[in-house]
Protein backbone atom coordinates (compact mmCIF):
# COMPACT_ATOMS: atom_id res chain seq x y z
CA UNK A 1 0.00 0.00 0.00
CA UNK A 2 0.98 3.13 -1.51
CA UNK A 3 1.86 6.17 1.78
CA UNK A 4 3.34 9.37 2.50
CA UNK A 5 6.37 9.57 3.37
CA UNK A 6 8.70 12.44 4.85
CA UNK A 7 12.78 11.96 4.91
CA UNK A 8 14.67 14.38 7.05
CA UNK A 9 18.21 14.71 5.85
CA UNK A 10 20.03 14.90 2.73
CA UNK A 11 22.95 12.73 2.68
CA UNK A 12 23.50 9.04 1.46
CA UNK A 13 20.97 7.73 4.13
CA UNK A 14 18.40 9.75 3.21
CA UNK A 15 19.03 9.63 -0.64
CA UNK A 16 19.12 5.16 -0.08
CA UNK A 17 15.69 5.89 1.97
CA UNK A 18 14.38 7.70 -0.43
CA UNK A 19 15.28 5.68 -3.07
CA UNK A 20 13.73 2.69 -1.15
CA UNK A 21 10.59 4.42 -0.67
CA UNK A 22 9.98 5.95 -3.93
CA UNK A 23 11.02 2.64 -5.66
CA UNK A 24 8.05 1.11 -3.12
CA UNK A 25 5.67 3.38 -4.36
CA UNK A 26 5.28 5.59 -1.72
CA UNK A 27 4.40 9.36 -2.14
CA UNK A 28 8.39 10.74 -0.49
CA UNK A 29 9.06 14.76 0.32
CA UNK A 30 12.34 15.03 1.40
CA UNK A 31 13.61 17.86 3.49
CA UNK A 32 16.57 18.99 3.19
CA UNK A 33 18.48 21.55 5.98
CA UNK A 34 21.34 22.91 3.27
CA UNK A 35 20.70 24.94 0.03
CA UNK A 36 20.93 22.71 -3.50
CA UNK A 37 24.42 24.18 -3.65
CA UNK A 38 25.37 22.25 -0.52
CA UNK A 39 23.08 19.50 -0.59
CA UNK A 40 24.46 16.11 0.78
CA UNK A 41 25.28 16.24 3.78
CA UNK A 42 28.55 14.48 4.68
CA UNK A 43 28.09 11.81 1.96
CA UNK A 44 29.64 14.52 -0.86
CA UNK A 45 32.94 13.83 1.14
CA UNK A 46 33.10 10.24 0.95
CA UNK A 47 35.13 8.32 -1.36
CA UNK A 48 34.72 4.52 -0.27
CA UNK A 49 32.45 1.90 1.31
CA UNK A 50 33.62 -1.50 3.75
CA UNK A 51 31.50 -4.44 3.51
CA UNK A 52 31.57 -7.93 3.41
CA UNK A 53 31.97 -10.01 0.02
CA UNK A 54 32.90 -12.64 -1.59
CA UNK A 55 35.51 -12.40 -4.63
CA UNK A 56 34.08 -9.57 -6.68
CA UNK A 57 35.42 -7.21 -9.18
CA UNK A 58 35.14 -3.83 -7.17
CA UNK A 59 38.22 -5.47 -4.71
CA UNK A 60 41.33 -7.18 -4.77
CA UNK A 61 39.75 -10.43 -2.51
CA UNK A 62 36.71 -11.43 -0.48
CA UNK A 63 36.59 -10.14 2.84
CA UNK A 64 34.14 -12.19 4.92
CA UNK A 65 31.25 -10.88 7.61
CA UNK A 66 33.36 -12.64 10.75
CA UNK A 67 36.40 -10.36 9.34
CA UNK A 68 34.34 -7.50 9.21
CA UNK A 69 33.01 -7.81 12.77
CA UNK A 70 36.42 -8.60 14.49
CA UNK A 71 37.71 -5.51 12.81
CA UNK A 72 34.61 -3.21 13.80
CA UNK A 73 34.96 -5.11 17.72
CA UNK A 74 38.77 -3.95 17.22
CA UNK A 75 38.46 -0.43 16.80
CA UNK A 76 35.20 0.11 18.97
CA UNK A 77 34.75 -2.68 21.37
CA UNK A 78 31.54 -3.97 22.16
CA UNK A 79 28.80 -3.24 19.90
CA UNK A 80 26.02 -0.45 21.39
CA UNK A 81 23.18 -2.36 19.82
CA UNK A 82 23.87 -6.07 18.86
CA UNK A 83 21.05 -6.95 16.44
CA UNK A 84 21.44 -3.98 14.74
CA UNK A 85 25.04 -4.26 14.31
CA UNK A 86 24.70 -7.25 12.93
CA UNK A 87 21.92 -6.53 10.63
CA UNK A 88 24.36 -3.79 9.23
CA UNK A 89 27.21 -6.44 8.60
CA UNK A 90 24.67 -9.09 7.11
CA UNK A 91 22.95 -6.54 4.59
CA UNK A 92 26.43 -5.07 3.88
CA UNK A 93 27.09 -7.95 1.25
CA UNK A 94 24.34 -6.30 -0.99
CA UNK A 95 25.10 -2.96 -1.02
CA UNK A 96 27.62 -2.89 -3.43
CA UNK A 97 25.50 -4.12 -6.19
CA UNK A 98 22.45 -2.37 -4.96
CA UNK A 99 24.32 0.74 -5.58
CA UNK A 100 25.71 -0.51 -9.19
CA UNK A 101 22.07 -0.69 -10.44
CA UNK A 102 21.78 2.62 -9.05
CA UNK A 103 23.85 4.36 -10.98
CA UNK A 104 26.98 4.22 -8.95
CA UNK A 105 30.48 2.92 -10.70
CA UNK A 106 33.55 1.72 -9.16
CA UNK A 107 36.79 0.99 -9.24
CA UNK A 108 39.70 -0.60 -7.99
CA UNK A 109 41.82 0.72 -5.16
CA UNK A 110 43.84 4.09 -5.34
CA UNK A 111 47.17 5.28 -4.45
CA UNK A 112 48.29 5.89 -0.99
CA UNK A 113 45.28 4.38 0.90
CA UNK A 114 46.98 1.49 3.43
CA UNK A 115 45.36 -1.82 3.02
CA UNK A 116 42.05 -1.11 1.58
CA UNK A 117 41.89 -2.66 -1.47
CA UNK A 118 40.62 -6.21 -0.38
CA UNK A 119 37.85 -4.46 2.17
CA UNK A 120 36.83 -1.69 0.44
CA UNK A 121 35.20 -0.54 -2.66
CA UNK A 122 36.29 3.44 -4.35
CA UNK A 123 33.66 4.65 -6.38
CA UNK A 124 34.03 7.42 -9.58
CA UNK A 125 34.22 10.63 -8.62
CA UNK A 126 33.80 10.71 -5.00
CA UNK A 127 30.94 11.46 -2.46
CA UNK A 128 29.99 14.77 -4.85
CA UNK A 129 29.43 12.27 -8.18
CA UNK A 130 27.56 9.43 -5.70
CA UNK A 131 25.16 11.97 -4.43
CA UNK A 132 23.94 14.36 -7.47
CA UNK A 133 23.40 10.72 -9.15
CA UNK A 134 21.16 9.80 -6.12
CA UNK A 135 19.37 13.32 -6.24
CA UNK A 136 19.03 12.80 -10.50
CA UNK A 137 17.60 9.57 -9.73
CA UNK A 138 15.10 10.86 -6.77
CA UNK A 139 14.11 13.58 -9.41
CA UNK A 140 12.92 10.25 -12.19
CA UNK A 141 11.17 8.88 -9.00
CA UNK A 142 8.90 11.94 -8.30
CA UNK A 143 10.09 12.33 -5.07
CA UNK A 144 9.62 16.07 -3.65
CA UNK A 145 12.72 17.89 -2.37
CA UNK A 146 12.72 21.10 -0.22
CA UNK A 147 15.52 22.64 0.32
CA UNK A 148 16.69 25.31 3.05
CA UNK A 149 14.31 23.45 5.13
CA UNK A 150 15.57 22.55 8.80
CA UNK A 151 14.12 21.04 10.99
CA UNK A 152 12.86 22.92 14.11
CA UNK A 153 10.05 20.63 16.18
CA UNK A 154 8.84 17.28 16.26
CA UNK A 155 5.35 16.21 17.41
CA UNK A 156 5.52 13.00 19.15
CA UNK A 157 1.77 11.65 21.00
CA UNK A 158 0.50 7.74 21.77
CA UNK A 159 4.24 6.23 20.58
CA UNK A 160 3.73 7.87 17.08
CA UNK A 161 5.02 10.88 15.02
CA UNK A 162 2.18 13.42 14.62
CA UNK A 163 4.14 15.91 12.46
CA UNK A 164 7.43 18.10 12.39
CA UNK A 165 7.85 22.19 11.85
CA UNK A 166 10.06 22.96 9.74
CA UNK A 167 11.67 26.80 9.06
CA UNK A 168 11.50 28.02 5.13
CA UNK A 169 12.44 31.27 4.49
CA UNK A 170 11.97 32.34 8.06
CA UNK A 171 8.47 30.82 7.97
CA UNK A 172 7.31 28.10 10.05
CA UNK A 173 5.78 25.27 7.91
CA UNK A 174 3.89 22.60 9.61
CA UNK A 175 4.22 18.72 7.71
CA UNK A 176 2.64 15.62 7.99
CA UNK A 177 2.59 12.10 6.59
CA UNK A 178 2.40 8.32 7.81
CA UNK A 179 6.05 7.87 8.14
CA UNK A 180 8.55 9.72 8.93
CA UNK A 181 12.51 8.84 8.13
CA UNK A 182 15.26 11.10 10.44
CA UNK A 183 18.61 10.41 8.49
CA UNK A 184 19.34 14.51 9.48
CA UNK A 185 23.45 13.20 10.59
CA UNK A 186 24.73 14.36 14.27
CA UNK A 187 25.29 17.65 16.03
CA UNK A 188 29.45 18.22 15.08
CA UNK A 189 28.76 21.46 13.26
CA UNK A 190 26.72 22.49 16.55
CA UNK A 191 29.75 24.06 18.69
CA UNK A 192 27.16 25.01 21.66
CA UNK A 193 26.26 21.63 21.94
CA UNK A 194 29.83 20.41 21.69
CA UNK A 195 31.67 22.54 24.12
CA UNK A 196 29.03 20.82 27.15
CA UNK A 197 31.79 18.16 27.26
CA UNK A 198 34.50 19.51 25.26
CA UNK A 199 34.47 22.96 26.63
CA UNK A 200 37.05 25.77 25.65
CA UNK A 201 39.07 23.44 23.59
CA UNK A 202 35.45 23.03 21.09
CA UNK A 203 37.19 26.49 19.29
CA UNK A 204 39.79 24.68 17.94
CA UNK A 205 37.98 21.55 16.50
CA UNK A 206 37.49 21.41 12.77
CA UNK A 207 33.99 20.11 11.69
CA UNK A 208 35.30 18.18 8.75
CA UNK A 209 31.63 17.86 7.58
CA UNK A 210 28.33 19.69 6.54
CA UNK A 211 27.88 22.60 9.07
CA UNK A 212 24.53 22.04 8.25
CA UNK A 213 24.95 18.91 10.46
CA UNK A 214 23.76 20.71 13.83
CA UNK A 215 21.39 18.18 15.38
CA UNK A 216 18.07 20.16 15.70
CA UNK A 217 15.96 17.19 14.69
CA UNK A 218 17.76 15.01 17.00
CA UNK A 219 17.24 17.57 19.70
CA UNK A 220 14.08 17.77 19.09
CA UNK A 221 13.15 13.79 19.50
CA UNK A 222 15.48 13.91 22.69
CA UNK A 223 13.39 16.44 23.85
CA UNK A 224 10.21 13.83 23.52
CA UNK A 225 12.13 10.99 25.41
CA UNK A 226 13.04 8.69 22.64
CA UNK A 227 16.19 6.62 23.60
CA UNK A 228 19.18 7.57 23.15
CA UNK A 229 22.74 5.24 22.39
CA UNK A 230 26.16 6.36 22.25
CA UNK A 231 28.50 8.58 24.49
CA UNK A 232 29.00 12.38 24.59
CA UNK A 233 33.00 12.58 23.13
CA UNK A 234 32.27 9.38 20.92
CA UNK A 235 32.75 10.30 16.92
CA UNK A 236 34.72 9.71 13.95
CA UNK A 237 37.36 12.49 14.43
CA UNK A 238 40.78 12.46 13.01
CA UNK A 239 43.53 14.36 12.73
CA UNK A 240 43.49 17.09 9.86
CA UNK A 241 45.54 19.97 8.84
CA UNK A 242 44.96 22.84 11.36
CA UNK A 243 44.73 25.28 8.26
CA UNK A 244 41.81 23.77 7.37
CA UNK A 245 38.26 26.01 7.10
CA UNK A 246 36.08 25.71 10.49
CA UNK A 247 33.37 23.79 8.57
CA UNK A 248 33.09 22.07 5.56
CA UNK A 249 36.80 20.79 5.45
CA UNK A 250 35.78 17.74 4.08
CA UNK A 251 37.97 14.06 3.30
CA UNK A 252 40.89 16.35 1.53
CA UNK A 253 41.59 18.00 5.12
CA UNK A 254 42.54 14.60 6.45
CA UNK A 255 46.62 13.94 6.96
CA UNK A 256 47.59 10.52 6.01
CA UNK A 257 51.27 10.63 6.76
CA UNK A 258 51.24 9.86 10.86
CA UNK A 259 52.41 5.85 10.19
CA UNK A 260 54.77 7.11 7.94
CA UNK A 261 56.87 9.46 10.22
CA UNK A 262 56.27 10.69 13.97
CA UNK A 263 53.72 13.17 15.69
CA UNK A 264 55.07 15.41 18.48
CA UNK A 265 53.02 17.92 20.45
CA UNK A 266 53.87 21.93 21.28
CA UNK A 267 56.56 20.79 23.77
CA UNK A 268 58.08 18.80 20.75
CA UNK A 269 56.82 15.40 22.75
CA UNK A 270 55.25 11.93 21.10
CA UNK A 271 52.87 11.08 22.78
CA UNK A 272 50.91 7.50 20.78
CA UNK A 273 51.99 4.98 18.80
CA UNK A 274 51.99 6.01 15.04
CA UNK A 275 52.28 2.23 13.49
CA UNK A 276 49.66 0.64 16.25
CA UNK A 277 47.95 -1.97 13.71
CA UNK A 278 46.73 -1.11 10.26
CA UNK A 279 46.35 2.10 9.89
CA UNK A 280 42.64 2.11 8.15
CA UNK A 281 41.71 0.56 11.76
CA UNK A 282 43.57 3.03 13.56
CA UNK A 283 43.36 6.29 11.79
CA UNK A 284 40.32 7.91 13.37
CA UNK A 285 41.61 7.42 16.99
CA UNK A 286 44.10 10.46 16.28
CA UNK A 287 41.89 13.21 16.53
CA UNK A 288 41.12 12.62 19.96
CA UNK A 289 44.71 11.78 20.76
CA UNK A 290 44.96 15.41 19.15
CA UNK A 291 42.18 16.94 20.99
CA UNK A 292 44.03 16.03 24.26
CA UNK A 293 47.53 18.12 23.62
CA UNK A 294 48.19 21.36 24.84
CA UNK A 295 46.13 23.72 22.65
CA UNK A 296 44.92 20.65 20.66
CA UNK A 297 47.58 21.00 18.27
CA UNK A 298 50.19 18.67 17.19
CA UNK A 299 52.76 18.04 14.04
CA UNK A 300 53.45 15.46 12.18
CA UNK A 301 56.55 15.10 10.59
CA UNK A 302 58.46 13.00 8.01
CA UNK A 303 61.18 13.21 5.69
CA UNK A 304 61.71 13.25 1.85
CA UNK A 305 61.17 9.50 1.02
CA UNK A 306 58.17 9.10 2.50
CA UNK A 307 56.54 12.35 1.25
CA UNK A 308 54.92 10.86 -1.91
CA UNK A 309 53.85 7.18 0.16
CA UNK A 310 50.28 8.78 1.47
CA UNK A 311 47.32 10.71 -0.25
CA UNK A 312 48.30 13.90 -1.19
CA UNK A 313 47.13 17.07 1.10
CA UNK A 314 45.04 20.17 0.59
CA UNK A 315 47.87 22.10 2.13
CA UNK A 316 51.38 22.33 1.41
CA UNK A 317 53.68 20.92 3.89
CA UNK A 318 56.12 22.95 5.82
CA UNK A 319 59.73 22.29 4.91
CA UNK A 320 62.92 22.79 5.63
CA UNK A 321 66.75 21.22 4.55
CA UNK A 322 67.65 20.53 8.43
CA UNK A 323 65.36 19.48 11.60
CA UNK A 324 66.72 22.20 13.55
CA UNK A 325 65.59 24.85 10.73
CA UNK A 326 62.10 22.71 10.47
CA UNK A 327 61.92 23.02 14.41
CA UNK A 328 61.73 26.70 14.22
CA UNK A 329 59.78 27.31 11.27
CA UNK A 330 56.79 25.02 13.10
CA UNK A 331 57.86 26.88 17.17
CA UNK A 332 59.36 23.69 18.40
CA UNK A 333 62.95 23.75 20.51
CA UNK A 334 65.62 22.37 17.82
CA UNK A 335 67.52 20.53 20.58
CA UNK A 336 64.79 18.29 21.88
CA UNK A 337 63.53 17.98 18.29
CA UNK A 338 66.61 16.85 17.16
CA UNK A 339 67.53 14.43 19.72
CA UNK A 340 64.34 12.70 19.55
CA UNK A 341 64.15 11.98 16.03
CA UNK A 342 68.40 10.68 16.50
CA UNK A 343 67.12 8.87 19.16
CA UNK A 344 64.12 7.39 17.33
CA UNK A 345 66.40 6.56 14.11
CA UNK A 346 69.03 5.10 16.37
CA UNK A 347 66.42 2.41 17.71
CA UNK A 348 64.40 0.96 15.14
CA UNK A 349 64.51 -2.86 14.30
CA UNK A 350 64.32 -3.72 10.33
CA UNK A 351 63.03 -6.89 10.16
CA UNK A 352 63.04 -7.81 6.38
CA UNK A 353 62.09 -5.40 3.07
CA UNK A 354 58.34 -5.11 4.66
CA UNK A 355 58.56 -1.58 6.55
CA UNK A 356 55.11 -2.32 7.76
CA UNK A 357 57.32 -4.56 10.20
CA UNK A 358 60.24 -1.97 11.02
CA UNK A 359 59.60 -0.95 14.35
CA UNK A 360 60.90 1.12 17.75
CA UNK A 361 60.31 -0.43 20.74
CA UNK A 362 63.83 1.40 22.70
CA UNK A 363 61.59 4.68 23.08
CA UNK A 364 59.25 5.20 26.48
CA UNK A 365 56.15 5.11 23.64
CA UNK A 366 57.08 2.66 20.97
CA UNK A 367 56.63 3.12 17.32
CA UNK A 368 55.49 -0.50 16.64
CA UNK A 369 55.31 -0.52 12.72
CA UNK A 370 55.82 1.58 10.08
CA UNK A 371 59.31 2.96 11.65
CA UNK A 372 61.04 4.34 9.42
CA UNK A 373 64.46 6.22 9.98
CA UNK A 374 63.73 9.89 9.11
CA UNK A 375 67.02 10.83 7.96
CA UNK A 376 66.44 11.70 4.43
CA UNK A 377 65.75 15.95 3.42
CA UNK A 378 64.38 18.14 2.81
CA UNK A 379 62.01 17.27 6.02
CA UNK A 380 58.55 18.08 6.40
CA UNK A 381 55.83 19.03 9.01
CA UNK A 382 52.05 18.98 8.70
CA UNK A 383 50.55 21.11 11.51
CA UNK A 384 47.37 19.01 12.77
CA UNK A 385 44.14 20.04 14.88
CA UNK A 386 41.27 17.49 15.42
CA UNK A 387 38.81 17.15 12.67
CA UNK A 388 35.34 15.85 13.81
CA UNK A 389 33.40 14.33 10.72
CA UNK A 390 30.20 13.48 13.01
CA UNK A 391 29.05 12.52 15.92
CA UNK A 392 28.01 8.94 17.63
CA UNK A 393 25.58 10.01 20.42
CA UNK A 394 22.21 9.63 18.79
CA UNK A 395 18.92 7.47 18.46
CA UNK A 396 18.13 4.13 19.37
CA UNK A 397 16.58 2.08 17.20
CA UNK A 398 15.33 -1.98 16.89
CA UNK A 399 16.00 -4.22 13.90
CA UNK A 400 13.32 -2.53 11.94
CA UNK A 401 14.42 0.97 11.80
CA UNK A 402 12.20 1.91 14.02
CA UNK A 403 12.91 4.68 16.74
CA UNK A 404 13.00 3.26 20.41
CA UNK A 405 11.06 4.75 23.18
CA UNK A 406 11.46 3.80 26.95
CA UNK A 407 8.47 1.74 27.10
CA UNK A 408 8.46 0.80 23.29
CA UNK A 409 8.99 1.73 19.56
CA UNK A 410 7.25 4.74 17.31
CA UNK A 411 5.15 3.23 14.91
CA UNK A 412 5.90 5.56 12.23
CA UNK A 413 9.07 6.84 12.95
CA UNK A 414 12.23 5.75 11.95
CA UNK A 415 16.25 6.47 12.32
CA UNK A 416 19.37 6.09 9.57
CA UNK A 417 23.12 6.94 9.17
CA UNK A 418 24.79 9.25 11.45
CA UNK A 419 21.79 10.01 13.98
CA UNK A 420 22.05 5.67 14.30
CA UNK A 421 25.53 5.55 14.23
CA UNK A 422 25.66 4.70 17.98
CA UNK A 423 24.07 1.72 17.77
CA UNK A 424 26.79 0.26 16.12
CA UNK A 425 30.12 2.29 17.09
CA UNK A 426 31.25 3.36 20.35
CA UNK A 427 34.31 4.74 19.43
CA UNK A 428 36.83 4.23 16.84
CA UNK A 429 36.63 4.17 13.34
CA UNK A 430 36.85 1.83 10.13
CA UNK A 431 37.32 3.57 6.86
CA UNK A 432 34.80 3.63 4.54
CA UNK A 433 32.06 2.25 7.43
CA UNK A 434 30.05 5.32 7.28
CA UNK A 435 28.12 4.78 4.22
CA UNK A 436 27.95 1.02 5.04
CA UNK A 437 25.84 2.05 8.48
CA UNK A 438 23.80 5.19 6.15
CA UNK A 439 23.08 2.72 3.17
CA UNK A 440 22.15 -0.61 5.06
CA UNK A 441 19.78 1.48 7.16
CA UNK A 442 18.54 3.91 5.42
CA UNK A 443 17.13 1.02 2.73
CA UNK A 444 16.04 -0.67 5.74
CA UNK A 445 14.12 2.92 6.97
CA UNK A 446 12.98 3.24 3.24
CA UNK A 447 10.98 -0.37 3.61
CA UNK A 448 13.84 -2.74 2.81
CA UNK A 449 12.47 -5.78 4.00
CA UNK A 450 11.79 -4.55 7.63
CA UNK A 451 8.66 -5.51 8.89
Amino acid sequence: MSQKVIVIGGGNAALSSAIESAENGDDVTLLEAAPSSLRGGNSKYTRDIRYAHDEDEFTSGSYTKNELRKDLLSVSGNFENVEVAELVIERSQEMARWMQWHNITFKKGIKGTLNLSRTNAFFMGGGKVLTDNYYDLINKLKVKVLYGAPIISVNIANDAVKGLTALIKNEKNQFTADKYIFASGGYEANKDWLSQFWGEGVKNIKIRGSMFNTGLPLKSLIGNNVLMCGVEKAGHMVAVDSRSPEYDAGIVSRIDAIPWGIVVNKNGERFYDEGEDIWPKRYAIWGRLVAEQQSQTAYAIVDNKTIEKFMPTAYPSIDANSIDKLAAKIGLKAPELSNLISTFNAGITKTGEDVTEWSNHQLGIPKSHWAIPIDTPPFHAYPLSPGLTFTYQGIRINRTGRIELKDGELENGFAAGEIASGNVLRSGYLAGFGLTIGTTLGRLAGGWENE
